[in-house]
């Protein structure tokens, strides 16, 4: 992979710009519905992982996780902190271009919170090729924005597909069931302690054969 791509400069200009210590929360909606819509811990594949947060949680509840993003330094943060939290044995932390790449294996679920950015990527195509990545009776789970909060880079009034729009850009077919498409609202809360109301799309979806 090109050390210079479009996707990889920005994305490493901005974690490398953010404060090393801002470890926000793991997703919400992706704690409750792995808490609700799967069995046993497994494999997961966490897509544009960023300060690893989602992917320490999913540990912590005994999940063995890839966790991937095209910077470097989100990388290295999220293996960092999984090596602090004595968590090293279940996440590798791999960079990622995954507008170019597929990460090898299958996995029971892939997680896909705020896998979005400001180039020019065929974004649909990438989640289409995740989905491939899931193993039977696994699940994709998407979250994305339906709004933004007041300090996201993404505030260029960008109107955000709906989840049922989200939905058919996969392109899934019989084997695959809806386990939820919906619009939550969750409290946010910034690299500088500020908080925000933010609505999310949430699309869940479960491969059954």
């Amino acid at each position: 992979m090109s050390d210079h791509t479009p996707s990889k400069d920005f994305w490493e200009t901005h974690y490398a710009g953010m404060d090393a210590s801002w470890a926000p929360n793991p997703n919400a909606a992706l704690k409750r519905v792995v808490a609700s819509e799967t069995g046993m811990p497994g494999r997961a594949l966490d897509l544009g992982c960023g300060h690893g947060a989602d992917a320490l949680w999913l540990a912590g509840q005994g999940w063995h996780v890839t966790a991937v993003d095209v910077s470097a330094t989100a990388v290295a943060r999220t293996t960092a902190r999984a090596y602090e939290a004595n968590l090293s044995g279940r996440v590798t932390a791999i960079v990622t271009d995954l507008g170019l790449e597929t990460p090898k294996g299958t996995f029971d679920l892939v997680a896909a919170s705020y896998f979005h950015t400001p180039l020019e990527i065929d974004r649909a195509a990438v989640l289409r090729r995740m989905a491939d990545l899931v193993s039977p009776s696994g699940l994709l789970l998407i979250v994305d924005h339906a709004s933004v909060a007041p300090w996201s880079w993404n505030q260029h009034g960008q109107v955000f597909p709906t989840p049922q729009q989200t939905l058919a850009t996969l392109e899934l077919d019989q084997s695959w069931t809806s386990v939820e498409t919906a619009v939550s609202s969750r409290l946010a809360a910034g690299p500088d302690g500020e908080t925000a109301t933010v609505l999310e799309n949430i699309i869940a979806v479960r491969r059954i054969t």
